[in-house]
């Protein structure tokens, strides 16, 4: 059954969250006074929590940067925290988190304490850090929230309470070094096609692409001039993957859910014509993740190449106008990178202003009554 998100969803999703995922930071309350967390407790393996939280503070209270504190993994630890007011006493319900995989949310599965009632009431909370916490600098949400009820949404924004984040460090937990892929700043490089690879996004992968809250891995790879298409398959992964396609702007080129053969696994094709750089994304559907399989390769294109009595391009090298003959409509010139650094439309014998490219070797590639044709010139200025 296929579940993919109508194409308008996934678009605001891509274009919000292409970039990297987040801390939520516009939350909390829009008022100093009544329900606030009073004070917190927390000594680690290195440093300590001493919160005093009154008087209250509009929004995030953000202490990431100057209260810290080392947890390792695998050990349990017990945190004291004063759900309280600075003002009137009035019912509410509190939550805290840690983000133990690193992945910028916070998550029902690292909530460390909880309360519900009305205040004052000072809780002892026990918590272990998993054996699989990502070592590294991450944050812990204390929010405490006049007039509702658990469960508390770590992104909410209200009037009365108090949101706080403290900086934490993980130590003795799986160490990341060396891994690619988390985002478009240090994506996996394909440079060869056809690509095949095995990976796995359940650690050490944060959710940056937000269509889904799993985790993602981004891979980088550039068409080349002879490229008709690429296909993506993960078929044969061991979870319910969505695979996506974007470029460099973040605009979406393909996306997949499920595919027809495929099970709950992804697979696609793209046509490549036009594009330069692209980033193909895998991650899970809804929170999935797990081992995944994924093969690039790609379709070429049926080349006539200098062939002169199909097309003809002069003067080559050119210094400005390149005049094109025997191609009819969409023409694309890439550099030797593969990326698209002009486009236009010619009828039969047409002049392309070229000047404005550098002084290089680029390939021109176009449809003429024999096929799609491939021609190299030369920039000299």
């Amino acid at each position: 059954m296929m579940k993919s998100p109508g194409l308008l969803l996934i678009s605001i999703l891509f274009i919000s969250g292409f970039l990297m995922g987040q801390y939520c930071t516009t939350v909390g309350p829009n008022s100093t006074i009544d329900s606030n967390v009073e004070t917190v407790q927390l000594n680690g393996v290195v440093g300590s929590i001493n919160y005093t939280g009154c008087p209250g503070v509009v929004g995030l209270q953000d202490l990431t940067g100057t209260t810290m504190v080392t947890l390792n993994a695998g050990a349990t630890y017990s945190i004291t925290i004063e759900w309280g007011t600075c003002g009137g006493i009035f019912s509410g319900a509190g939550t805290a988190w840690i983000d133990y995989n690193g992945d910028n949310s916070f998550e029902a599965t690292e909530i460390i304490a909880t309360w519900q009632g009305s205040p004052p009431f000072t809780g002892v909370y026990s918590f272990s850090v998993p054996a699989g916490a990502q070592n590294g600098v991450t944050r812990m949400r204390v929010t405490q929230q006049e007039g509702t009820v658990l469960p508390l949404n770590p992104c909410a924004t209200f009037s009365w309470g108090s949101v706080t984040d403290f900086g934490v460090t993980i130590g003795n937990g799986i160490d990341c070094t060396g891994y690619v892929g988390d985002d478009v700043s240090d994506p996996v490089i394909v440079t060869d096609l056809p690509y095949a690879s095995s990976g796995d996004n359940s650690f050490c992968y944060a959710n940056q692409n937000l269509v889904y809250s799993s985790p993602d891995v981004y891979y980088l790879l550039n068409p080349n001039p002879l490229m008709a298409s690429i296909s993506v398959s993960l078929c044969g992964s061991s979870f319910d993957t969505f695979l996506s396609v974007v470029d460099t702007d973040g605009n979406i080129i393909a996306f997949n859910d499920d595919a027809e053969g495929c099970g709950t696994s992804s697979s696609l094709t793209f046509s490549t014509e036009g594009l330069g750089q692209v980033y193909v994304i895998v991650e899970g559907w809804g929170s999935e993740m797990g081992e995944y399989d994924i093969l690039i390769d790609a379709n070429y294109v049926n080349i006539i190449e200098n062939d002169p009595t199909v097309v003809r391009i002069h003067p080559n090298p050119s210094s400005g106008n390149l005049t094109v003959s025997g191609i009819q409509g969409a023409v694309y010139i890439n550099d030797l990178s593969g990326k698209c650094v002009l486009s236009a439309t010619v009828y039969d014998t047409s002049d392309l202003d070229v000047s404005g490219l550098s002084n290089g070797v680029y390939i021109l590639r176009g449809t003429s009554e024999k096929g799609t044709v491939s021609k190299k010139f030369i920039v000299r200025k």
